[in-house]
């Protein structure tokens, strides 16, 4: 079956931002109005070049609501998830004002945020400006909108929840990054020489140089792109650390110099990035400090995400060592390296490795967690994708089952995680025999991934590679055969082209074409799953193996 669904632990490098608003003018042509003056909360006055302002981000969100309620707790929920993907929010609830905004724009992109009821008149009249790149519909009825909106290429979805919308936002936002700012520094990267510069201006403050601290908080003030309560942490609390620890903490800092980087997909640069900072962290700090434990993780997790999983172990052992040493014997950082750890050794095939790695992080967690906490379920999950990989499939189902639990009285329905939970539960039932169980689980983690991704999200490749192995076993080629398709056409279009998964979908589609009797297609789908195996994973893997085995029968 398709890959497992592995929780990684990261290091959580979110943004928080504040609204503004600084631009008006009037459009000639009418939109529908809207009762009420928008709801914009505007920050200082002080204004930098603009070009200088908008240098942390290069896309703008805008959001349009009639019914916008900045007091009540679903708004603020949802700007609570925005805030960790997008550096400047602008809400309205005025049509005519969020145009005239909209048409001032020139310089950077815009995505854009849109209630159904004002979408399906405004969106018509306002798709084909150049600077709106994409837009989201935010709906009660999901059903109601999709009609029109399918009409319009800009628009990528109707939503009924903001957490697939920040999925969506994200992806999009990697696309639109990848076309930063052009000032050429004598042929240097632009973001290259910020970074620098802003690091060495960072490094050099002393400790006792409040005039230097004062200058950086009145900078970043006026940037109008970081929220109030971060930037009054560095005022308040700038000399309890070291300079690196800023410079690597999860704040606005470190994450508005990353994440053009790893976000995008941009690994070599995101490697660049970690590296530097390691290296620094080497110079400034005691040898077993957990900031240099928190810079290995970050290499380790690129390293991790485009597969060179050797690399990823040594990494990762690296950071145990160092807070085995320097944090306390329950720390939940310790059984995040162990959680990390085990999927390392599950993905290089070493699976009593780590299923002890991953049943350590799950007794670190038992005590220090309570027992509906997300990282239990997480456990639960990793553990059932070691089971299920030495074929104890009983043990595999009854993890896989308690992670499902736990997920259910913690998430709402369609969360993505429910997904993984039902996609794990399905491979189960599939290696049992037990086909419709396995169809049905499949079915559900397709439905809600559909309803909080994108249509070319990569998570979607695995269900649709799943259920077409399962209608595979049930006789019915055909329509196996187009499942199989569509995930490997959606990994091809988002995934380096060596990724282990891109040999998973080789192999289930000469898997499909052998039960077809069509060889000549069966052999060459699986020679090149052969050849991205050969190239990724250990000599002794054991999908190296099956490759093989495909090949050579």
């Amino acid at each position: 079956m398709g890959n497992k669904n592995s929780t990684i632990t990261t290091n959580g490098h979110s943004s928080s931002v504040s609204t503004k608003n600084k631009y008006k003018k009037s459009l000639p042509s009418p939109l529908p109005a809207t009762s009420g003056p928008a709801a914009i909360t505007t920050n200082s006055t002080a204004v930098l070049p603009h070009s200088v302002r908008r240098i942390l981000q290069n896309f703008l969100l805008i959001w349009l609501d009639a019914n916008i309620d900045e007091s009540k707790k679903d708004f603020k929920n949802s700007l609570k998830h925005l805030r960790h993907i997008v550096a400047s929010i602008t809400t309205f609830t005025d049509s005519q004002e969020c145009v005239n905004v909209l048409s001032e724009i020139k310089k950077e992109k815009v995505f854009m945020i849109v209630s159904g009821s004002l979408g399906q008149y405004i969106v018509p009249e306002i798709h084909t400006l150049p600077q709106l790149d994409s837009i989201y519909v935010f709906c009660g009825n999901q059903l109601l909108h999709e009609e029109w909106a399918k009409t319009i290429s800009k628009v990528k979805g109707v939503y009924t929840d903001i957490e697939p919308i920040c999925k969506a936002i994200q992806i999009d936002r990697e696309r639109c990054d990848q076309a930063m700012i052009s000032i050429s520094f004598r042929g240097i990267d632009p973001l290259f020489m910020y970074t620098q510069l802003f690091k060495e201006v960072l490094l050099e403050i002393d400790d006792d140089d409040t005039k230097s601290i004062k200058e950086l908080v009145d900078y970043c003030r006026l940037q109008n792109d970081i929220a109030e309560d971060e930037i009054k942490k560095i005022e308040q609390e700038y000399h309890h650390h070291s300079p690196i620890w800023w410079y690597t903490t999860p704040y606005f800092i470190y994450s508005m110099l990353n994440r053009v980087y790893y976000n995008i997909g941009e690994y070599s640069k995101a490697l660049s990035f970690y590296e530097q900072a390691l290296d620094i962290s080497k110079d400034t700090l005691p040898p077993n400090h957990p900031d240099l434990a928190a810079c290995y993780n970050n290499i380790g997790l690129v390293y991790y995400n485009i597969g060179e999983y050797s690399k990823v172990l040594s990494l990762y052992e690296q950071a145990l060592e160092i807070r085995q040493k320097s944090l306390s014997p329950n720390h939940p950082d310790l059984a995040a390296s162990y959680n990390n750890i085990g999927n390392v050794y599950n993905n290089l095939g070493e699976y009593s490795k780590a299923l002890s790695s991953h049943e350590r992080a799950l007794d670190l967690r038992q005590k220090t967690l309570r027992p509906n906490h997300p990282d239990m379920a997480a456990s639960y999950n990793n553990i059932g994708n070691v089971y299920y990989n030495i074929g104890e499939y009983s043990k595999a189902l009854s993890s896989h089952e308690q992670a499902l639990d736990l997920r259910q009285k913690t998430h709402r329905p369609n969360h993505p995680d429910l997904a993984d939970s039902y996609s794990n539960i399905g491979n189960v039932y599939y290696n049992m025999g037990e086909y419709s169980k396995a169809l049905s689980s499949h079915e559900r983690a397709l439905e809600i991934k559909k309803k909080a991704l994108p249509s070319n999200h990569p998570d979607l490749a695995t269900s649709y590679n799943n259920i077409g192995q399962v209608y595979k076993n049930m006789g019915e080629y055909l329509t196996a055969l187009s499942y199989v398709k569509r995930a490997f056409d959606i990994r091809r279009k988002n995934l380096p082209p060596n990724h282990p998964a891109l040999a998973a979908s080789y192999n289930s589609i000469g898997s499909v074409y052998c039960t077809m009797r069509e060889y000549s297609k069966a052999l060459s789908s699986h020679e090149q799953a052969l050849d991205i195996a050969t190239k990724v994973l250990p000599p002794n893997h054991p999908d190296l193996a099956t490759s093989l085995k495909h090949v050579t029968a």
